[in-house]
């Protein structure tokens, strides 16, 4: 019974006054009130609405302090602390903050949030009893997404990232649009529960959006000419790259398309600043 009310807010009584707090119950259920954790004073057969969760002691404990998030509620909650090898401990609205387990957080460390990042999540039970953190699931995403109208294509959006990998990053925006960014869309990865502003690139038929977090063509050009000029600059002033290069090498070195990097080559080779030679690109 005391892992089936953890993460949960119930109306409990109190069964007795002790000198640290007050001994509550429900049912065949007792828990701990610790007067630091009672926002009023009460007396015995005071009924009083708490927040259920295990101690460190692994007993049942309450406050009176109900978080935005309980074990049939989700809710965005702020990352107060990232632990490596652990994971990522949220603030529920309470004393206790909960941990988000580094088996619900993206495969690399570099994706984990950052403190202030916000994550949609939710409480449940690990298999031993502990309370966790538990990210939304797309399937949860899709039931509080709203239908983007066609009209905001080309428009900014903003929102928060609540799932990522290699192959794109998806968000909720403030108006509750889900959108994806592609990889070939971004130049890094983002990281799960960061702020993200990008362009609409595209409205589809579900009602999802496709989001772009490059600049448009003529703004990026330049950004990527300079990437180009400052990587010759680290290395000796050339590089094997050049015109007829692997669009994967050009990608996993510069985060950019094969068609963007010719465009920032031919820019350079106009502005005077490189030449090329049997397939290398040298600084001039």
């Amino acid at each position: 019974m005391t892992q089936t009310l953890a993460g949960f807010i119930q109306t409990m009584t109190v069964k007795r006054v002790i000198d640290t707090g007050y001994v509550l119950y429900h049912e065949d259920t007792e828990a701990l009130l610790h007067l630091a954790e009672s926002d009023q004073e009460l007396s015995e057969n005071d009924a009083v609405d708490v927040f259920l969760y295990i101690d460190k002691k692994g007993q049942l404990t309450a406050t009176t302090t109900l978080p935005k998030i309980t074990r049939d509620a989700y809710g965005w909650c702020n990352v107060v602390e990232v632990i490596p090898n652990l994971g990522a401990f949220v603030n529920i609205g309470t004393t206790k903050d909960m941990l988000v387990s580094k088996d619900d957080l993206p495969l690399f460390e570099r994706a984990w949030p950052k403190t202030d990042d916000k994550l949609y999540v939710t409480l449940g039970l690990d298999r031993k009893g502990r309370l966790l953190a538990l990210p939304a699931t797309e399937g949860v995403i899709q039931n509080m997404m709203a239908y983007a109208p066609e009209d905001l294509l080309n428009e900014t959006v903003s929102g928060y990232v609540y799932h990522t990998s290699r192959e794109g990053t998806a968000l909720i925006t403030g108006d509750h649009y889900r959108g994806f960014i592609h990889h070939t869309e971004r130049k890094d990865e983002p990281r799960l529960g960061e702020f993200v502003t990008g362009r609409v690139i595209e409205v589809k038929e579900d009602g999802t959006i496709n989001v772009s977090l490059r600049p448009l063509k003529q703004h990026s050009m330049s950004d990527d000419a300079e990437q180009i000029l400052a990587y010759l600059k680290d290395n000796g002033g050339q590089m094997p790259f050049g015109d007829k290069s692997d669009p994967d090498d050009i990608r996993g070195t510069f985060s950019i398309s094969k068609a963007a990097f010719k465009r920032a080559l031919g820019k350079l080779l106009k502005d005077g600043y490189i030449e090329q030679r049997d397939g290398w690109t040298f600084l001039k």
